[in-house]
């Protein structure tokens, strides 16, 4: 099933003349701003630039009906380490001042790399069609800001671990489809989490695709979609990120 998922990532992705809309929005935004760094717990660096955040496919796993799912909490019946998402919205239109309104919706998948309303295909073994779990849809504040309650993200094959956001407008204007990626590095979070079998993580870090493997943020040097970790498998973790778009 992994190697099916693998090879259907790698098409979908990279695949030929035939998907011009998919490439099209692989395509990256400019990736310029200061370097990262990715020890310990972990920060990544785009969030202190004006850079416009990545653009990337929503698939293959997009939310079908987000705007059904508007909730902070998106754990449903999920287990795993606990993970608080709190994510700002910027504008670079306005020199990157804070985006109030904003509608944001995040999915990811859940400790054993699966994805809900998916399923029942080589694409991912597991039939997920009639659940919703890890998926959400919530509208910043004053601050540009949203929260939400889930868990750590497990890994599959082919790709490191993160998450898939989708920001729109007050209107509901898409404005942006990126990712966000975890730092990497010694006894760093996604090091523990994956080795916290106690919580139901079972796959360690055999075979992971680490982020300068990874097909979406290899090319992402200057860490514009790394996000700051902190916390404790024990505790929880806390994740910050700053999505600049062009609003």
């Amino acid at each position: 099933m992994e190697q099916s998922r693998k090879q259907f990532l790698k098409k979908f992705l990279i695949g030929a003349a035939s998907a011009p809309v998919i490439l099209q929005a692989c395509k990256k935004d400019d990736l310029s701003g200061t370097s990262g760094s990715g020890s310990g717990s972990g920060s990544g660096s785009g969030s202190g630039t004006c850079t416009v955040a990545p653009t990337e496919t929503a698939g293959p796993f997009p939310t079908i009906t987000p705007s059904s799912l508007v909730r902070s909490d998106i754990r449903d019946d999920r287990t795993g380490v606990p993970l608080t998402m709190n994510i700002t919205i910027k504008n670079t239109n306005n020199n990157c001042a804070v985006l109030a309104g904003a509608i944001v919706d995040v999915w990811h998948c859940d400790k054993d790399g699966y994805y809900s309303e998916y399923g029942g295909t080589a694409m991912q073994s597991v039939n997920y069609t009639g659940v919703h779990f890890l998926r959400g849809r919530q509208t910043t504040d004053a601050n540009g800001l949203v929260s939400f309650t889930t868990i750590f993200p497990g890994w599959y094959s082919g790709r490191a671990t993160h998450i898939h956001v989708h920001i729109y407008n007050s209107a509901g204007t898409s404005l942006k489809i990126t990712q966000i990626a975890f730092p990497e590095g010694a006894n760093n979070a996604t090091v523990l989490v994956n080795a916290s079998t106690a919580n139901g993580y079972t796959k360690g870090m055999t075979g992971y695709t680490y982020n300068a493997s990874d097909n979406i943020f290899s090319d992402d040097t200057a860490g514009v979609q790394l996000a700051t970790i902190s916390g404790s498998v024990s505790a929880g973790y806390v994740l910050t990120h700053i999505i600049n778009v062009p609003g």
